[in-house]
């Protein structure tokens, strides 16, 4: 019990301090956008590259953050039901997810993503768009890194809750207990 604690503490500290950096990212993203509203609108010019990374930061953002957000509990779910549920359902819920749908998502995410990656890297894949951002496959790299930290958040969502269903198993048979010796 105690290394899977030491895990789940692990990735949580790991995916903290990755999505704390990454979600700096999202004010140059602002910025990048005002620059490209400014420049389109008030001055009539448009660069291409600019156009791209806006869209590259936002995937960065996405892929990496996704971590995080799975750490915070802040991931789109069917909260109608899931809040209604006690501890320990949610906690069989989150465990029985974590290891039917979400780790072998990522697993097949990072196994059909990583050919397409190293490819764009033995080719040094740039846009295809004249001005374009030259290293695409810095982005493209993204996709197993986000799916691999992901997964790492993953499996210490199911640690921790398979620790929550022990600890309160743990609470109810002393509760059991104490009801039985009164």
């Amino acid at each position: 019990m105690n290394l899977l604690r030491a895990y789940v503490g692990l990735a949580n500290r790991l995916n903290e301090r990755i999505g704390v950096a990454v979600s700096w990212l999202t004010t140059v993203l602002v910025a990048v956008v005002c620059y490209d509203v400014f420049t389109r609108y008030l001055l009539k010019s448009s660069l291409v590259a600019v156009q791209e990374l806006q869209w590259h930061l936002f995937a960065v953002i996405f892929l990496i953050g996704a971590a995080y957000t799975l750490k915070h509990g802040k991931h789109v779910r069917v909260d109608v039901f899931y809040n209604r549920f006690s501890a320990k359902t949610r906690a069989w819920v989150d465990f029985i997810g974590s290891l039917v749908f979400l780790l072998p998502f990522c697993l097949v995410a990072i196994w059909c993503s990583h050919t397409f990656v190293i490819n764009a890297f033995i080719i040094g894949e740039g846009s295809p768009d004249p001005g374009g951002l030259p290293a695409r496959f810095i982005l493209k790299a993204a996709i197993p890194v986000g799916f691999f930290l992901l997964s790492l958040q993953g499996l210490a969502l199911a640690f921790g809750s398979l620790l929550e269903i022990a600890d309160l198993r743990a609470t109810d048979t002393n509760a059991e207990r104490q009801g039985t010796d009164a």
